[in-house]
């Protein structure tokens, strides 16, 4: 062997050393991980919205059937955890002697306002609920809570009828009565 070939194979050599070593520089170097903290809250929430917020109503002295110009649409969504049983959806007036007045001494209780529920018959709004004045709401509306509902939602269509036939209404003066109709929603 010549000494030009050793050279020349101590110059391989020596390249491929350096191209090895240059490879093994380029290898990743990682950090030590670090962790991040994550804390998400989703929280209990209730909530009612109405397609509207006036039903007017034409009146005839003496008659049972006097219904309102416009249904109401109530939707209710709601997220609740395990705990809850039932969302509640009430009606009230904060009176039931004047649930709609005239401003002058005559009145229209809440025993002559009525609600149908979601086609259902018309019920009157004389009882006790956790709003509102005495004997002068009604329960519109329940759900059942079980492990598949914590999160839902319902909708209530309301028709509205003042009946003025009891005997004390059928002398009610001539005049614009007003009155507001509460509709709120209970977690329980």
């Amino acid at each position: 062997m010549t000494s030009t070939v050793k050279i020349m194979r101590a110059v391989g050599t020596a390249i491929l050393l350096l191209s090895s070593c240059h490879l093994a520089a380029a290898q990743a170097l990682n950090s030590g991980a670090k962790p991040i903290a994550l804390n998400a809250t989703l929280s209990e929430s209730v909530t009612l919205a109405l397609s509207g917020n006036a039903v007017n109503f034409t009146l005839f002295p003496g008659n049972a059937n006097n219904p309102g110009s416009t249904s109401i649409t109530a939707t209710t969504r709601w997220t609740l955890s395990p705990g809850r049983a039932r969302v509640n959806v009430y009606a009230f007036f904060s009176s039931a002697a004047a649930a709609l007045t005239d401003g002058a001494g005559h009145n229209i209780p809440s025993s002559a306002f009525s609600i149908s529920d979601n086609g259902g018959a018309f019920r009157t709004l004389v009882n006790n609920v956790p709003f509102g004045g005495a004997n002068a709401g009604r329960r519109i509306g329940r759900t059942r809570l079980n492990g598949g509902n914590q999160s839902g939602s319902r909708t209530d269509l309301m028709n509205f009828n003042i009946d003025l036939s009891p005997v004390a209404l059928r002398t009610l003066p001539t005049g614009l009565y007003t009155g507001t109709l509460t509709i709120q929603v209970q977690a329980i």
